[in-house]
């Protein structure tokens, strides 16, 4: 996108909001980088560069506008879409990888060598691995400065930096402020400024509030009412018009809150390492799945005469994910052949026997959902289920635990289902849903779900699962899109905001 150049100045210039994200303006004579969406007057079209990442602007000497606040843009789609080396390496970046592991931890993750994975980003984004690190530590610092009374000190190493001096250096080259002047200008009120819908807003000691940008539309009906239906009790809980769940995070665990607003997602997070703050945004956006986008999806789907009067209806549906992708492959064996009630009596049981208690002062919540090593060691006979889906069980935890099976960001799709299928008791319908849920391939598709068949019919759609397959090429690549405006035809609580 950010090659072509006429496109980009007519989506400046228009000041269109679905590019957020996608690529970003420098303009030359300010050396001041934005969003396309940026509320200021456009500049010339000479003066305009166009980059694919905010990092590239920043190695490119640019820093981030004041009004428009680019570095908190909604994440480019095509990093959440694509399965190819770059698009995986930019998950485990976003997850915080390198700031834990270096870039040899990340080229080990993905098997490329250090120099190939630097080549690669370098050619598609403009900056390499520690120069998109970098770029995300800065956001990280920014949110701890404007939500935190923290020390600057605490706040530099929690954000990821080496040094305060680094810490010092980074702020002022990319915002163009020093972390105090940050601090006081986001106690200053800002009415009006077209940066406050992304805005962080301060808020008490101990918890971290702030707002997910997206793309519009976003429909939170089943994106919500699917998190709320299906919650393990424990682990989540829908309180005061927010899902709250609990989280296992790299350096300790948090809690979090979600709550649907008309232009964010309101996010209250309390952890115990903010080291771990920015692990823990990476993780609530992927499970909203807030860095779709709607218009190039609901447009494809639209296409199909069939499907366009559920796309019209409400637009902007979202793929219900997960937080992590081990726990959720372990709640859909659970799930298999049994309903939701039945799944989440199965799952809670788990979390009471195996999960790490936690304290949680605002809600109900008890437990961190327990990791596949803590379920591997699990007795199969204090498990009520079939036999057989004992053995499923046991064999997925072992195969997680062991590192055989590897269900992150790193993931590559097609490599993990051919894992998964290769596991007994794994069908097409329990693959393609952890593909779809936990490994976010917005292509994953159920032909064979009760619930897919029986609005495929009530539609005029073929209900067989071959026939239907075969319709839905057309589909591609936003099958689990329309997964999802299927299964809203049906009046499951999956479907409904709770009350």
């Amino acid at each position: 996108m950010h090659t072509d150049t006429e496109r980009c100045v007519r989506a400046v210039q228009s000041k269109d909001a679905r590019f957020d994200g996608v690529f970003f303006t420098a303009v030359r004579t300010t050396r001041i980088y934005c969003r396309p969406s940026c509320p200021a007057v456009p500049p010339k079209a000479e003066n305009m560069e166009f980059h694919p990442s905010a990092a590239s602007c920043q190695r490119a000497g640019y820093r981030a506008c004041k009004r428009c606040r680019p570095d908190t843009s909604p994440g480019s789609p095509a990093w959440h879409a694509r399965a190819d080396a770059v698009a995986r390496a930019v998950r485990l970046i976003q997850d915080g990888i390198v700031d834990r592991e270096g870039v040899p931890g990340l080229a080990a993750r993905l098997g490329y060598s250090t120099r190939q994975i630097e080549r690669q980003l370098l050619a598609e984004l403009g900056a390499g691995p520690l120069a998109l690190a970098r770029a995300q530590r800065a956001q990280t610092a920014r949110l701890l400065i404007e939500t935190t009374p923290l020390p600057m000190a605490e706040i530099a190493f929690a954000a990821g930096f080496a040094s305060i001096r680094t810490f010092n250096d980074t702020v002022r080259e990319v915002f163009a402020l020093t972390p105090g002047e940050l601090r006081a200008r986001a106690t200053r009120p800002r009415a009006g400024a077209a940066g406050s819908r992304t805005a962080p807003a301060p808020t008490a000691s101990g918890t971290i509030t702030l707002r997910l940008p997206f793309r519009a539309p976003l429909e939170p009906s089943n994106l919500f009412g699917h998190l709320a239906a299906t919650a393990v009790p424990g682990v989540e809980e829908w309180r005061d018009g927010a899902y709250r769940r609990t989280l296992t995070l790299p350096y300790g665990h948090g809690i979090v809150a979600l709550a649907p607003r008309p232009d964010h997602v309101l996010c209250r997070l309390s952890l115990t390492d903010h080291r771990d703050l920015a692990h823990a945004i990476s993780r609530c956006r992927r499970l909203l799945d807030l860095d779709a986008d709607p218009v190039a999806v609901d447009g494809q789907l639209r296409d199909d005469p069939l499907l366009a009067p559920l796309v019209d209806a409400a637009p902007g549906r979202r793929v219900p994910r997960t937080v992590d992708a081990a726990e959720f492959a372990v709640r859909a064996v659970l799930g298999q052949q049994v309903s939701t009630a039945a799944a989440r009596t199965h799952a809670a049981r788990l979390v009471t026997a195996h999960g790490v208690p936690v304290d949680d002062p605002e809600g109900g919540l008890t437990h961190l959902f327990p990791t596949p090593a803590a379920l591997a060691g699990l007795d199969p006979e204090t498990l009520a289920l079939p036999r057989s889906r004992r053995t499923t069980l046991l064999t997925l935890v072992t195969a997680l635990a062991d590192g055989s099976l590897a269900l992150g960001p790193e993931s590559d799709w097609t490599e993990a289902r051919e894992k998964l299928r290769a596991l007994p008791g794994f069908g097409p319908w329990t693959t393609e849903v952890i593909a779809m849920r936990a490994l976010g391939d917005p292509d994953a598709f159920l032909p064979g779900d009760l619930g897919i068949r029986r609005a495929a019919q009530g539609l005029g759609l073929p209900a067989a699962p071959a026939a239907l397959t075969a319709r839905a090429a057309h589909w591609r690549p936003w099958r689990a899109y329309a997964v999802q405006y299927l299964w809203a035809t049906d009046s499951h609580p999956i479907n409904h905001l709770p009350a």
